[in-house]
């Protein structure tokens, strides 16, 4: 393998996309109601509702299924979501949006695709997706359509909780991932999310790697509706794709590599942040080594240089990516808009929303 995380610029890494599409997928589980888990959300109750306000904010610039903004409180200080920053690239390369709903709780207030009403369970019971197969086949038709769309699809995600369940789904099938899976907090709770999927696998029957050819009965146990959801688009599709998202996307690729062995890998890369590569408590890079041969991009948008308390927060590791920010990113500087204007934009719409 020869996966090395490297710095996105504006140019030279990937040729340019005539009709880039960006797509998210949200989903949630029962997992993120686990007290200390997930920072996605100013409680574990309200973390139900972060998938649908955060698409919502993107599209109508506010949330419209609660009063409250999605933002991750730690020690008193207030991160706003990620989604401010894929609203902010976006709207400045004038990208089409598109929702894909692969199991949420709460439905957001806009047109979206559905791939899946069912929420995830707590993968601690042991059943935590109660259809996987079925939901990779509809994410697979849904790849199919969007390839006759666009040249180019990136593939964001917002599943609080879901560092955790792609634990679950890597571990099951064998990969060596502890103490390697991101969090949205400073402090990560590896401790809390290995007791958890090890509450998982013993109340399912299964030991970790017992499941290393059968990603979708992993999900099934372990996981969460956005992995196979996504897992089936990347299927179905015959262009380019950029997996927008940090180490849960790693649980995609996984699936994919099992499902389809012959799959190319030279069509796909995973965009994160660079606060998701340069965080000590995880390794991104560790894990797709074990998995096949796609390359890393980190976006870097220099938030060092921001007015806003809330962005300069990502610097300690609060948040550090979700609902595709760093490929979001990556997309506009594709079209030529620079990091500057994504940050001051960003900004803007802080100091609007919040």
């Amino acid at each position: 393998m020869t996966n090395i995380i490297r710095q996105f610029g504006s140019s030279g890494e990937l040729p340019l996309p005539k009709d880039p599409l960006f797509l998210c997928v949200i989903a949630t589980t029962e997992t993120s109601n686990i007290p200390g888990i997930t920072g996605a959300g100013a409680s574990p109750e309200l973390t139900e509702y972060t998938p649908a306000a955060d698409v919502e904010l993107i599209v109508h610039g506010r949330p419209l299924c609660l009063p409250e903004i999605p933002q991750t409180v730690v020690e008193g200080s207030s991160t706003p979501t990620p989604a401010v920053i894929t609203k902010a690239a976006l709207e400045m390369a004038d990208l089409p949006f598109l929702v894909a709903d692969a199991g949420a709780a709460i439905k957001p207030n806009i047109p979206f695709v559905n791939i899946n009403q069912e929420p995830g369970k707590d993968i601690q019971t042991g059943q935590a997706v109660v259809n996987a197969e079925q939901i990779f086949k509809q994410g697979e038709i849904l790849g199919k359509v969007l390839s006759k769309l666009t040249d180019h699809l990136f593939i964001g995600e917002s599943t609080p909780a879901g560092t955790t369940t792609a634990l679950g789904v890597l571990t099951a099938m064998g990969y060596d991932v502890n103490h390697k899976v991101s969090g949205s907090m400073p402090y990560n709770p590896h401790d809390l999310k290995q007791k958890t999927v090890a509450n998982g696998l013993k109340a399912a029957g299964i030991k970790p790697g017992e499941l290393s050819n059968d990603p979708l009965k992993a999900v099934e146990l372990v996981g969460d509706p956005m992995i196979p959801a996504v897992a089936g688009i990347v299927s179905g599709i015959e262009i380019p794709i950029t997996l927008a998202g940090g180490t849960q996307m790693t649980a995609v690729c996984a699936v994919i590599k099992k499902i389809l062995p012959e799959f190319e890998w030279e069509n796909l890369n995973i965009t994160t942040t660079i606060f998701v590569a340069h965080d000590e408590t995880s390794d991104i890079n560790y894990i797709s080594h074990q998995i096949a041969d796609y390359s890393i991009f980190a976006v870097d948008p220099h938030f060092e240089k921001s007015n806003h308390q809330g962005l300069k927060n990502y610097l300690n590791g609060s948040v550090k990516e979700g609902v595709g920010a760093g490929g979001a990113m990556m997309a506009a500087l594709l079209k030529g808009i620079s990091m500057e204007d994504i940050r001051r934009r960003t900004e803007q719409l802080c100091n609007e929303i919040f």
